[in-house]
């Protein structure tokens, strides 16, 4: 599976507007090689994909891709999680953090999304890990920086609780399903 930018999207021009299989569109895709790739305009709407977006595309998958940064907060001997307070995945745990900005360095993102999200200021360390996983809607691409607090506690503006968890602890909370293996490499070496 490969990661490429959606340059064109236009209507499929092949003798119908409306077929059985719906309302058609040829999509331009820049990566490795260009190619021009045929789907519904229902799945386009649906996916979110759109002109300048990247996506990943092979194997039969075809979903924007969506680039994150995650905190891998440590404390002694734990790490800092914290449970979702919205959205479809509400009540599930992940590890704090969100999405990158246009021009912005997961990085960045991850110092911006952490002042926002939990009025604290981290340093950001070594990248530990990086997630690729396919949700349903989006392909998530999520870089994964191990950090520490330098200044303030954790203030949760959206979400529902925050614990610290050692590594017997790890397992005691549903995570989010692209967070479960950052979770299986973490106990191998905490």
């Amino acid at each position: 599976m490969d990661i490429y930018k959606v340059i064109n999207i236009e209507e499929a021009d092949y003798g119908c507007e409306e077929c059985a299989a719906g309302t058609r569109a040829l999509v331009t895709l820049s990566g490795k090689t260009e190619i021009k790739v045929e789907i519904s305009e229902e799945y386009i709407a649906f996916t979110g994909i759109d002109i300048g977006k990247d996506v990943v595309f092979g194997g039969g998958k075809w979903l924007p891709v969506i680039k994150v940064a995650a905190a891998v907060i440590r404390g002694k001997d734990k790490i800092f999680a914290t449970q979702r307070g919205y959205g479809e995945y509400k009540d599930k745990w992940e590890f704090p953090g969100g999405k990158a900005e246009v021009g912005e360095t997961t990085r960045e993102a991850l110092v911006r999304e952490i002042k926002e999200e939990l009025d604290t200021k981290i340093s950001v360390g070594e990248l530990f890990y990086t997630v690729e996983y396919d949700y349903p809607k989006f392909h998530l691409s999520m870089d994964c920086f191990f950090a520490k607090i330098t200044a303030g506690e954790p203030v949760l503006k959206e979400h529902e609780a925050a614990k610290w968890l050692g590594k017997k602890e790890l397992d005691t909370v549903d995570w989010l399903p692209a967070d479960l293996s950052v979770i299986e490499k973490l106990k191998n070496i905490m």
